[in-house]
């Protein structure tokens, strides 16, 4: 018997038949001097009058042929699509990961959707910002945020200072050198906070997206190897139409 990866196979090149020969045939009837003929005959007005040679065109595309050529190559697309849509309400598959079935009796259509959908879902997870290495986080669990140990720093703030280089005498003033000192004034303690993930749990989110996708394409191919009915719907549907 077909399965249904053979008729998912042969159904584009089917279309593209059909494509062709379709236009083919749009293209053939609009030209009107392939449809017309005419047959012409003359005779003089007597048996001393000049003898001409009939004339006659033959009519080279009949509507009705092309009609009917084209409905051939329809009905083959029609039947291929019938039974390929047919097969997919019965295709169905589990899909299971490590020994364990997360989902039963999928159609191949949704594990379709799931495959592309689970594509795109990678490309966003990869790109989940993580936490800076060079940190030691842990979990806050009054904000829910990581937040990293409290490190102290000292606030300082310059102070003029004098520094006498000679005293005071009686001839002459003191010499002094004004200078500034930095003089810790406070403390600084700072914590930060993230929301973004430790590099290890997307890591582990990544693997198990990994083995999800792995599991729908194997489902996918199970489903695809359902055996199917072929489907003959194309000449009573052309049957009427043409009769």
């Amino acid at each position: 018997m077909t399965k249904l990866n053979q008729i998912l196979a042969v159904e584009k090149g089917v279309k593209a038949d059909v494509q062709r020969k379709v236009t083919e045939a749009g293209t053939l009837i609009q030209k009107a001097p392939l449809l017309s003929g005419i047959s012409r005959t003359y005779q003089p007005i007597d048996d001393e009058g000049e003898q001409l040679p009939p004339e006659s065109t033959r009519v080279q595309v009949q509507a009705e042929q092309v009609l009917r050529d084209v409905t051939v190559t329809l009905t083959r697309l029609f039947d291929v699509t019938a039974t390929k849509d047919v097969a997919n309400c019965a295709a169905k598959a589990d899909v299971v990961v490590d020994g364990t079935t997360l989902v039963r009796d999928v159609p191949v259509t949704y594990l379709l959707f799931l495959e592309k959908q689970l594509t795109d879902l990678y490309g966003l997870i990869s790109r989940l910002p993580t936490l800076d290495p060079s940190e030691t986080w842990s979990l806050d669990g009054n904000t829910d945020t990581w937040r990293t140990e409290p490190v102290r720093t000292t606030r300082t703030k310059k102070v003029p200072r004098n520094h006498v280089l000679a005293e005071a005498t009686e001839k002459h003033p003191a010499q002094v050198q004004v200078f500034t000192e930095d003089v810790v004034v406070g403390y600084w303690t700072r914590v930060a906070f993230s929301g973004a993930l430790p590099q290890r749990r997307v890591n582990e989110l990544l693997a198990r997206l990994t083995k999800l996708q792995e599991a729908v394409k194997f489902a996918r191919e199970e489903a695809n190897g359902t055996e199917i009915t072929d489907q003959r719907i194309g000449a009573a549907l052309f049957g009427y139409l043409l009769g």
